[in-house]
């Protein structure tokens, strides 16, 4: 049988594809397991000052408590944005995901779900430990988790579509937190916004549910848009 005879090799599936992805990024996350440290490091460190600042006398960080929580966990996320194309983009990964035959959203998908896994899910398991530190109220530590359930996979996903049109730039700097930060108050104001409403015994469910349709608009626009801009900056 000649070469011209013989079947066609299959192209793998879009779950292959995207397994061969996961397994990879994690694989370098635990290769650079000292960086992937860093987000988590820097959240219980920016938490422990605010009892340092304010003094922990009983009920003075209560109010604080989830704000100061979210703006660690945000802060964290942002922290390790600048990375989350950069080393691909230099060894030039990045140029043949372009040209790969396996959609590029799929493939930004796979690598917005290892950013979350390896940086915001370590601080939500991090998260009562913070909030008994800040002195969180009885009752709300189940809210809040929720909240952070909802918000910081939104987080990621709005946050890797800001990274995909900075990536090109050869020293982003204070570019990229400027240019995601004005995007990230929203879901700052109703993850925190779900824990102060819950304190005052109003139901925090209106509050949740808009994180939730947030997320599952960006599940679907974000790895498209991530994608179209690595294209445009890429082009």
């Amino acid at each position: 049988m000649n070469g011209a005879d013989a079947p066609l090799q299959a192209q793998p599936g879009p779950a292959a594809v995207a397994a061969a992805q996961l397994r990879r990024d994690l694989r370098l996350v635990w290769a650079r397991r000292g960086d992937a440290l860093q987000p988590l490091l820097f959240a219980l460190m920016v938490a422990s000052l605010f009892p340092l600042a304010l003094g922990s006398e009983p009920g003075k960080l209560t109010p604080l408590a989830a704000g100061i929580v979210w703006v660690c966990v945000l802060l964290a996320g942002v922290l390790g944005l600048d990375a989350l194309y950069r080393g691909d983009a230099e060894d030039g990964t990045l140029e043949q995901m372009l040209l790969s035959p396996a959609p590029l959203a799929l493939l930004l998908a796979v690598r917005i779900l290892v950013h979350w896994l390896t940086t915001a899910l370590p601080l939500i398991l991090l998260s009562p430990l913070l909030a008994e530190m800040l002195q969180l109220g009885p009752g709300l530590l189940p809210v809040l988790l929720g909240s952070l359930l909802l918000g910081t996979p939104l987080l990621s996903l709005v946050g890797a579509v800001v990274a995909g049109l900075t990536v090109g730039l050869r020293r982003s700097g204070i570019l990229l937190p400027l240019l995601v930060l004005p995007l990230y108050v929203p879901v700052l104001v109703f993850g925190a916004g779900s824990v102060a409403a819950a304190a005052q015994g109003f139901d925090p469910a209106g509050a949740l549910l808009l994180l939730a349709g947030g997320l599952v608009l960006a599940l679907v626009l974000a790895p498209l848009a991530a994608a179209a801009a690595l294209r445009i900056t890429h082009a």
